[in-house]
C-alpha cells in the first residue's frame, strides 16, 4: 500500500492510542533539555565516549562552569550519567537511547 492508498481511517484512533497527560508532560520536558544548543553540543562531544568537564568545555569552546551547569541539568533528565575515577568526573550518555535520539535527529534535519 502507497501512502496515496492511505486515508485517515487508517491512522489509529487518537482516544486509544493517547498516552496519560503525565507521560505526555514528561515528554514534552525531556524536548525541552534538547532545546538549548549547549546541551546538544554536550550530548553530541559525549556520543565519542567518557569525557571530563575540561575536555568537554574545549571540545565546544564554554567554560567549565557553563559546562558544569548544564551537566547538572542533563544529569537531571537522565540523559547523561558519571563516574568518579580519582579525582576525576568522567561524563558519558546516560544510554544507547540517548545516542539514538541525536543520530535521529541529526538524520531528520539533514534530510
Amino acid at each position: 500500500m502507497t501512502s496515496e492508498d492511505r486515508s485517515c481511517n487508517d491512522l489509529p484512533e487518537l482516544d486509544e492510542a493517547m498516552p496519560d497527560e503525565e507521560i505526555l508532560y514528561d515528554l514534552a520536558d525531556l524536548f525541552k533539555v534538547f532545546s538549548d544548543t549547549t546541551r546538544i553540543k554536550i550530548l553530541y562531544s559525549l556520543m565519542a565516549g567518557e569525557r571530563r568537564v575540561a575536555d568537554i568545555a574545549e571540545a565546544i569552546g564554554a567554560t567549565q562552569s557553563a559546562v558544569s551547569h548544564q551537566l547538572r541539568i542533563l544529569k537531571a533528565a537522565r540523559l547523561v550519567k558519571f563516574q568518579r575515577d580519582g579525582k576525576n568526573v568522567l561524563y558519558s550518555l546516560a544510554d544507547d537511547h540517548v545516542y539514538t535520539m541525536l543520530a535521529q535527529g541529526m538524520t531528520h534535519i539533514c534530510e
